[in-house]
């Protein structure tokens, strides 16, 4: 209780501040930052060389008195000696609130013969604004009989799913032969710098009656992208829906995602957010919400949350704000502010839905990588379109500060329409940080002393 009670704390004081300053929650901003957006908190999302994680946790169910199961880290790696008192506490949030998102269905379990594993992730941000990642594998362990499921979770900040769920499925294959074979691949992989962008990091690794495995680790070129599965998308909802969900969080709405499994909301709910990109998501944002903190979406201010379809009874019960909530699983909104249709620009709005349509019709035809190329492509090219000639309207001083004239980049734009739809876009967070990071990060333009 009293971790959820610290948990809403922050949630509250993250929607006062808008997103600007840090705390630690589980409200969070989204990994897909362009070049140092937000600051320097952005970058160590995608920094070579670092390690590629600060923890590797087991979260195991565990019978209480009363005949319930709660969760509980039973495993860490590496353990952490010599703390200074700071560092302990924000440790111990830390492993406080992992168990949480790691089983956030709550306390509904039971032993059980089958399951079929199931990645996902999460976020967590600390007191000091940096953000963890965490990379979860849901799995019933080798054996005979009715056994509990359990949770290998490796906390990183550095922002890569595709990347983490392959080194999850070395970490799967060891935990069928022993616990204890886990360890020695994880201190390799420990022991290795995380790779550039488009390059690869080869670990070496000892499995019994196997040998020595090569595991060869390569990161996408395109890092913005890394971290995202517009397939995942696509799968579940028409172009027409994604971009009215599209369209809602480029005015900073509330939005709620519903699926029953963890994967999908985890997944769908980072492709919403990267096809915002380059701006950022910077309000409350929960791809799984912890069943104790399902009162998240009363919050006045703009969240984008994910939450298991068994708890629709309870979301649609709470007294929330205006909220598009969207179902993953039959493909269709369950409740709408009743203007998306309305919100973008129209010619644009009908040149993405043809690039949408286009893709969605040829996804048999590429490539994970090659569908988020093209989806990214299709979406920043309507910010291009729309706001690209922001920069020409960021006036310079001589200190080389810069102030941006929004009246003139307003009433620059020729389309009516597309002008209508600035004017709502520029009060956005999104765009105000964007900007604020382009006013202190001068490049030349044409025609522009």
């Amino acid at each position: 209780a009293s971790i959820g009670n610290f948990l809403r704390r922050s949630l509250r004081r993250a929607g006062r501040r808008e997103g600007k300053d840090g705390a630690s929650a589980a409200e969070n901003t989204p990994l897909q930052v362009s070049q140092g957006k937000q600051g320097e908190r952005s970058s160590v999302f995608y920094s070579a060389g670092q390690f590629f994680f600060e923890y590797l946790v087991v979260v195991s169910l565990k019978k209480m008195p009363d005949g319930h199961y709660e969760p509980k880290i039973t495993y860490q790696f590496p353990k952490r000696e010599n703390l200074l008192k700071g560092q302990k506490e924000e440790e111990e949030r830390l492993l406080q609130a992992i168990p949480l998102f790691c089983f956030p269905d709550g306390n509904h379990w039971a032993p059980i013969t089958e399951f079929t594993s199931e990645t996902f992730s999460f976020v967590l941000t600390n007191v000091d604004g940096s953000r963890k990642i965490g990379y979860c594998r849901r799995l019933l362990p080798s054996g005979r009989g009715v056994r509990l499921p359990e949770v290998f979770c490796i906390i990183s900040c550095l922002g890569c799913f595709g990347l983490f769920s392959k080194i999850l499925d070395e970490v799967e294959k060891r935990r069928q032969i022993s616990m204890a074979v886990i360890y020695p691949f994880m201190q390799g992989l420990r022991e290795s710098p995380f790779p550039a962008p488009g390059k690869t990091v080869t670990i070496k690794s000892f499995i019994p009656e196997s040998g020595t495995e090569l595991i060869e680790l390569t990161r996408p070129v395109d890092a913005h992208l890394e971290h995202v599965e517009f397939q995942a998308l696509l799968q579940r909802l028409s172009p027409h829906l994604i971009l009215h969900i599209f369209a809602s969080a480029m005015l900073e709405r509330r939005l709620i995602f519903l699926a029953e499994e963890l994967s999908v909301l985890s997944q769908c709910i980072h492709a919403v957010a990267a096809l915002l990109y380059p701006f950022t998501w910077a309000h409350t944002y929960i791809p799984v919400v912890p069943e104790c903190l399902l009162d998240t979406v009363c919050c006045p201010t703009p969240f984008m949350v994910g939450i298991q379809m068994r708890h629709l009874e309870r979301v649609l019960e709470q007294p929330m704000e205006e909220a598009l909530i969207v179902d993953l699983c039959e493909g269709k909104i369950i409740r709408a502010v009743g203007d998306e249709e309305d919100i973008l620009p129209g010619k644009l709005q009908n040149e993405m839905l043809i690039s949408l349509n286009r893709h969605n019709n040829n996804n048999n035809e590429h490539t994970s990588e090659q569908v988020n190329a093209l989806v990214s492509e299709a979406f920043v090219h309507f910010f291009v379109r729309l706001v690209g000639h922001y920069a020409s309207h960021i006036k310079w001083g001589r200190s080389g500060s810069g102030s941006f004239q929004e009246r003139a980049f307003c009433k620059a734009i020729a389309s009516k329409s597309c002008r209508r739809f600035v004017k709502k876009f520029v009060k956005t967070n999104m765009f105000s940080l964007f900007i604020e990071e382009a006013e202190k990060s001068r490049i030349p333009q044409e025609g522009n002393g």
